[in-house]
């Protein structure tokens, strides 16, 4: 039986010439006991297709219907779980979860209310923190309330709009797991919105993309064996040729115009404040170690004593090399990185940069944040020249501009540079970030979970656009990163960080892996899920902030390398 069925159906948003169409011409149906997975672009129409399905939303043209009857409002059947976790702050855990029985089932006695509460908080696993508050809750415990919530009203269907995507990356794969053993054991009608593909294939029956016109893509059918386990899914054919697919159909209608840009870089010099005499002793003299961390260390005052966050990191990258920097949440990554801008002091140890110490900021050092820390009030091109006039001060006005206007058309800025920042969506505001850091031809280039803050398709644009950014100038970079595709797509060396405190190197991989990439093709090379399962398997050892003995050489004998 089909519970939800779109018929013809069209939205838009403005009336007249400001009318703007989201969705156009969608058939979907969604049969009972499905699991339907909605994957696309921010800005795709995937959330106001599901408002449609709860009738948040009404359509412009066309019918939506559950089980038969016009979806006229919002209702208990259809249980919603948003991205936002929209919790009583004054209520516990069982208070939250009681308020949607109370609401939906006032009939029932005060014990059946208590015992239903208590099923679906165990069910969800937070049996143990049955009477704390929102507050005392993390990011992945306040979802698992949301879900339990939504669960206890008993709908019929269930309609995730994004729920996992304010979650990091190791939440967000152990709640994935948990929505499909809650789904497998209740077996109710789901459909999903994400922008995710690896939760996709975990999840779904059938995965349908949603087309940037607001069109439905081609549909995909999902056919490995439940329960799917995240890990060992990295060894199943199905999988890598179904991922391979679907990040191919959504790279070719989302990712794949090309920048076609106007300007040339100007044949000018940046000046980075080294002494000429220094300069000219260094002339071809360093490519290797042209980044040396020597017995780095991090250690901060606490009440308690001294807490060492970072223990004897020891790592030499050679000139234009590229290295990913991964490990989970607090094992230092971005303290490390820090200490390399000369934003961080170092207690001990030393960082050179060509030859020379790091001691404070400068703008051979460029910086790209998770947030990318624009002015509002300037525009993209005037954001991106804040720094060019004291990195090239004998170049020209005319150069200066070149060299700003040729780094905003190669991330594919060209029509926004006069754009005020504060009018430019997220993903463009880091085009603008990356552009900026560039602009200054910095010897090196630091990336702090660049995209981090992006939806998953956003990140694969802009890693695309990185690389193909880095490509010309091959400058020296790190990227700290939680992603593990993002760090062999962008990487010569990833280097992985154990736990902290006293986090160190614990494992380097060399990604062997031809340039220049794009996800599409790594995707289908031989050697790929091997490297994957690499860094998969020293995250697993590291999972749940696990301390396990080094089985790999010392850091001291990897760093020497």
């Amino acid at each position: 039986m089909s519970m939800i069925d779109f018929q013809n159906v069209s939205k838009s948003f403005g009336t007249g010439t400001d009318a703007t169409e989201v969705l156009k011409d969608i058939n979907l149906k969604v049969e009972e006991g499905e699991f339907v997975v909605l994957l696309g672009f921010s800005g795709t129409g995937k959330t106001t297709l599901i408002n449609l399905m709860a009738g948040i939303e009404q359509p412009t043209t066309g019918s939506v219907r559950f089980k038969g009857a016009p979806i006229t409002g919002p209702g208990p059947e259809r249980g919603v779980i948003f991205q936002n976790y929209s919790l009583m702050p004054w209520l516990t855990v069982t208070g939250n979860v009681r308020l949607a029985v109370d609401t939906v089932f006032p009939g029932l006695s005060n014990a059946e209310k208590s015992e239903k509460v208590a099923h679906f908080v165990k069910m969800v696993g937070l049996s143990h923190a049955a009477s704390r508050r929102p507050a005392e809750l993390s990011g992945g415990m306040r979802q698992r309330v949301n879900v339990a919530r939504a669960l206890a009203m008993s709908p019929e269907v269930l309609l995730l709009d994004e729920p996992l995507s304010a979650l990091d990356a190791l939440t967000r794969g152990n709640l994935a797991e948990e929505i499909e053993r809650i789904w497998e054991a209740d077996k109710k009608t789901c459909v999903l919105i994400t922008n995710d593909v690896d939760e996709a294939i975990l999840l779904a029956d059938r995965i349908i993309p949603l087309n940037p016109d607001g069109t439905l893509g081609t549909e995909f059918k999902v056919d490995i064996p439940r329960p799917r386990d995240r890990t060992a899914m990295n060894h199943d054919e199905t999988f890598k040729d179904l991922r391979g697919q679907v990040t191919k159909y959504l790279m070719d209608v989302g990712i794949e115009a090309k920048v076609d840009g106007s300007k040339i870089l100007p044949d000018v010099t940046p000046i980075h404040g080294v002494p000429t005499a220094v300069k000219e002793a260094q002339k071809g003299l360093i490519e290797e170690r042209f980044l040396d961390f020597s017995q780095l260390h991090k250690v901060y005052p606490t009440p308690k004593g001294p807490l060492t966050v970072v223990e004897d990191f020891n790592l030499k990258l050679d000139r234009g090399e590229f290295i990913s920097l991964i490990g989970h949440s607090g094992c230092g990554k971005s303290t490390v990185l820090t200490m390399a801008a000369g934003l961080n002091a170092i207690s001990k140890g030393a960082i050179k940069l060509d030859g020379r110490h790091v001691e404070g900021a400068d703008p051979e050092r460029a910086v790209v944040f998770q947030s990318p820390s624009l002015f509002p009030w300037l525009t993209a091109r005037e954001n991106v020249a804040v720094g060019v006039e004291r990195v090239y001060p004998k170049a020209s006005e005319a150069e200066r501009l070149d060299v700003v206007e040729y780094y905003l058309e190669r991330v594919g800025l060209a029509d926004a540079m006069d754009k005020a920042a504060a009018d430019l969506s997220n993903g463009m505001k880091q085009r603008v970030g990356i552009a900026r850091a560039f602009a200054l031809s910095p010897k090196l280039l630091l990336l702090d979970e660049p995209f981090g803050m992006l939806d998953s398709l956003t990140r694969w644009e802009l890693q695309e656009v990185l690389m193909e950014v880095w490509s010309r100038t091959k400058v020296t970079a790190i990227c700290v990163t939680h992603d593990v595709d993002e760090a062999i797509l962008l990487a010569d060396r990833v280097v992985m960080m154990t736990n902290g405190p006293q986090a160190t190197i614990g494992k380097i991989t060399k990604v062997d892996l031809p340039r220049p990439r794009s996800r599409k093709v790594l995707l289908a090379h031989p050697d790929y899920y091997a490297y994957r399962q690499e860094v998969l398997d020293f995250l697993e050892e590291y999972e749940h902030g696990a301390k396990p003995k080094p089985k790999n050489p010392t850091p001291k004998a990897i760093a020497a390398e």
